[in-house]
């Protein structure tokens, strides 16, 4: 192995291990401890930003992650575990992980929610054993957030993505190559 594929692996290993030990529902208490950080992270969602309530009353579904960790140096990946929700209840839990190579150093933290637009997307997302987010999705970022509304995004897209909360050491946050599998807490 060349020194730089090994410090390559390294520095993967370095941040899987980051964002492993992050409080990121890793080892939390099962699926009552992820229910309660989706019930949270929504009601920060619904305080901060009040035109997600309406699109969440339109949307067939929503997938909640309420913590996603993410780490590189070099080499990097992103973790964390959240709920479907369709009709306000939890059908099913899910995690989500990413790995990306390439220019990054640091590390941030932050929440995401995809709203299911139609019943084809949810039904879609649904029904395979994994799901990779991709190019297909309406990304809305925080500072748009206050002023949306369902009639004027769900032509767009049926897959709609709200990123907020975000701290942390690295810039930009994005969903495109995230891989989403069912799971049980």
């Amino acid at each position: 192995m060349t020194l730089l594929r090994r410090r390559a692996f390294v520095a993967g290993l370095a941040a899987a291990g980051v964002a492993a030990g992050c409080s990121n529902g890793v080892g939390s208490g099962g699926a009552a401890a992820v229910d309660a950080r989706v019930d949270s992270t929504l009601t920060r969602m619904y305080s901060s930003y009040p035109g997600t309530r309406d699109l969440a009353e339109k949307s067939a579904g929503m997938l909640v992650m309420p913590l996603m960790t993410e780490a590189g140096f070099g080499v990097g990946g992103a973790y964390g575990r959240g709920a479907l929700r369709v009709g306000g209840a939890t059908v099913d839990y899910y995690s989500a992980a990413r790995a990306s190579i390439g220019p990054q150093i640091g590390a941030q933290q932050y929440s995401h929610v995809l709203f299911f637009m139609t019943a084809e997307a949810l039904e879609e997302f649904r029904r395979g054993p994994g799901w990779a987010a991709g190019a297909d999705i309406e990304y809305v970022f925080r500072d748009l957030g206050e002023a949306m509304t369902a009639e004027t995004t769900t032509t767009r897209s049926p897959v709609i993505a709200i990123i907020f909360g975000q701290a942390g050491l690295r810039l930009g946050a994005t969903l495109e190559g995230t891989k989403y599998t069912r799971i049980i807490p």
